[in-house]
C-alpha cells in the first residue's frame, strides 16, 4: 500500500526525477502545452501549479525559489512578466491534464498538460491578396532564391518591353 507516500517515483532516482520534471516544467512554461505519459502529466501539473503559486508572490525570495526549478532565464522572465499576471485573480488550478490516447509503440496512456492562459494573439493581414498576386510573389521569391542578379532582371524586363512594341 502507498500510505503516507507523497511522491510518485516514476521508476527513477530522485536526482533524475527532479531534473526531468524541472525540464518538463520549463518546457511547459515556454510553450504553453506539453505531451507526455499520464503519470508524468499528473506529477507535472502538481509542480507547475506550486511554481505559479510561489511566483505570484513576486518577491526576491520567490524568484530564487522558482529559479531552482526553472533554469532558463528567458522562461523565468516570461513566467513573471507574462504568465503570472494572467493568474492574479485565480486562486488555483493553473493547468489542465487532458487524456489524448495511447502511444503506438508501448501502449502507454498519453496526456496533454496545458496552461490555462490566453492564447497568444496572431495578427492577420487585413487585405486579402488575389491568387494572381500570390503567384507573382512566389515567382519573385523563387527568382531571388536562385541568385539572379539585378542585371538579369533588367534584361528580362527590356526583352518583355521589346516584344510588346
Amino acid at each position: 500500500m502507498r500510505h503516507q507516500m507523497k511522491v510518485k517515483k516514476l521508476s527513477r532516482t530522485r536526482s533524475h526525477r527532479e531534473a526531468m520534471l524541472g525540464n518538463m516544467v520549463t518546457s511547459l512554461l515556454a510553450g504553453r502545452m506539453i505531451e507526455t505519459t499520464e503519470s508524468k502529466a499528473k506529477e507535472l501539473r502538481r509542480r507547475v501549479d506550486r511554481i505559479i503559486v510561489t511566483a505570484k508572490e513576486d518577491s526576491l525570495a520567490a524568484r530564487r525559489q522558482v529559479a531552482r526549478t526553472v533554469k532558463d532565464r528567458a522562461v523565468l522572465k516570461k513566467l513573471f512578466t507574462e504568465i503570472v499576471p494572467q493568474f492574479k485573480s485565480r486562486p488555483s488550478g493553473f493547468s489542465r491534464v487532458v487524456k489524448v490516447g495511447f502511444r503506438r509503440g508501448d501502449g502507454a496512456m498519453v496526456s496533454v498538460v496545458e496552461l490555462l492562459t490566453e492564447k497568444p494573439k496572431v495578427e492577420k493581414e487585413k487585405g486579402k491578396k488575389k491568387s494572381g498576386e500570390k503567384k507573382k510573389e512566389k515567382e519573385a521569391v523563387a527568382v531571388e532564391a536562385k541568385g539572379k542578379s539585378g542585371k538579369a532582371k533588367a534584361r528580362k524586363e527590356k526583352e518583355a518591353e521589346g516584344e510588346k512594341e
